[in-house]
């Protein structure tokens, strides 16, 4: 077995420390777990580079753990009824491990959003675009406590570099804020807290499962996102040389945004995802992975609009060659 094909596959299975995403889709999606380090694959000492894209289109209206027919909605209605929302979202990871026990990584993230809803009182819809940069995270991991480095903790903080006052640009609500759940940042810094255990079974299989929180530590202009716990487990089959299947379930569960600005009666919601997909070695350094998600599972407080799947393509570079010995 070539052991360096682990490397392709410990891209594409694991949790919630590269999980970057905006509040907008912390429980619509965006759950699927691209973080190498929380694999505990020893890819050796030096640099990496990672880039992800996501896109899920959000058009699926429901209220609790059903589907709402817009049909049934009579307008002017006495609360925001969402009809789309289009997200695009690209995500960059530059991360260094000294030795086998730590990694540090800055990931920032870069959103292009277009949404559209009915305001309260409203009969026509109003519709926005965010695009720019989204709230950096810095991490670190650490994975000494078992000889087999099988066992990781990781601690990480989110920064608040992302615009938080974007406004619709036309309809009836043109000029005013889009929701601080929507806009490319949140305007707080969050701390992320994490654990992951991998293994083996036999030559051709692996595993993980991996858990996560992220708080907010204070409030911002009114508004404080609702905290995020993740939760996550995966298969791979690696008997291939340069293209390995796999499978993640993906569980994410996040509270009600609370403040004067926050729409705390449609906020809130927990979702599961099976996320097919696989990976491709191209070459020594270069790694490539596609995913598919598809909800098995969605409940949210109030009406919120949730994509029917979601897709995820990224790339692997490292700049070394060397293994962790």
């Amino acid at each position: 077995m070539n052991k360096g094909w682990f490397l392709a596959t410990g891209l594409t299975l694991a949790l919630l420390s590269n999980s970057v995403t905006s509040r907008a889709c912390a429980t619509c999606g965006c759950t699927l777990n691209s973080d190498w380090a929380s694999q505990g694959f020893a890819f050796g000492r030096g640099f990496h580079l990672d880039f992800r894209y996501d896109y899920f289109d959000q058009d699926q209206l429901r209220s609790g753990a059903g589907r709402v027919a817009l049909s049934d909605i009579r307008f002017p209605s006495g609360r925001e009824i969402q009809l789309q929302t289009i997200n695009r979202n690209l995500t960059f990871d530059m991360g260094y491990s000294p030795d086998p026990n730590w990694q540090f990584d800055v990931l920032l993230p870069t959103y292009d959003r277009t949404h559209s809803t009915v305001a309260p009182g409203d009969t026509a819809p109003s519709y926005s675009r965010s695009a720019g940069i989204g709230d950096a995270q810095i991490q670190m991991r650490w994975q000494g406590l078992l000889r087999d480095h099988s066992l990781g903790f990781q601690f990480g903080i989110k920064l608040p570099t992302g615009r938080f006052h974007d406004t619709f640009r036309s309809g009836p609500q043109a000029g005013e804020p889009v929701d601080r759940g929507l806009q490319l940042g949140t305007g707080t810094t969050d701390v992320l807290l994490g654990l992951y255990k991998f293994g083996f079974m036999g030559e051709s299989w692996g595993y993980f499962a991996q858990g996560s929180v992220q708080v907010a530590l204070a409030s911002r202009d009114g508004f404080r996102p609702g905290d995020v716990l993740n939760a996550s487990a995966g298969l791979r089959y690696s008997a291939s040389e340069r293209v390995t299947p796999q499978i993640q379930l993906n569980i994410v569960a996040q509270k009600p945004e609370r403040g004067i600005n926050a729409d705390t009666q449609n906020s809130g919601a927990t979702a599961a995802y099976l996320s097919p997909g696989l990976s491709v070695r191209v070459g020594q350094r270069f790694y490539l992975f596609a995913f598919v998600q598809l909800p098995v599972y969605q409940r949210v407080d109030g009406y919120q609009i949730m994509p029917r799947s979601l897709f995820t393509a990224g790339l692997h570079y490292r700049f070394y060659t060397e293994r962790h010995k």
